[in-house]
């Protein structure tokens, strides 16, 4: 895809905005209202083996940090977000 708006985002690569793009995922905007995740849920109900790297990778993309510059609450807030809906894996 030439016009990818996703691959603008920091942290989203080639793989992972094929992944948001097959969940119907398009564009900054899609991602931000669905939130992360929401989005990364998505995607592994699509199949893809996707680890929580893309949720953290995914909410860094919509604060535009690194991935690894994210708040220990905040991580813990995500991951806690994910047991919740029923993904432990």
């Amino acid at each position: 895809m030439d016009d990818d708006k996703l691959l603008a985002l920091r942290n989203v690569g080639k793989t992972s905005s094929q992944w948001l793009h097959a969940t119907g995922i398009h564009t900054p905007e899609q991602l931000r209202q669905l939130g992360p995740v929401a989005a990364y849920l998505a995607v592994r109900a699509r199949g893809f083996n996707a680890s929580k790297a893309l949720l953290f990778a995914i909410a860094g993309a919509l604060q535009d940090v690194h991935w690894n510059d994210l708040e220990p609450t905040y991580k813990r807030q995500l991951l806690e977000q994910l047991a919740q809906a029923g993904d432990a894996d």
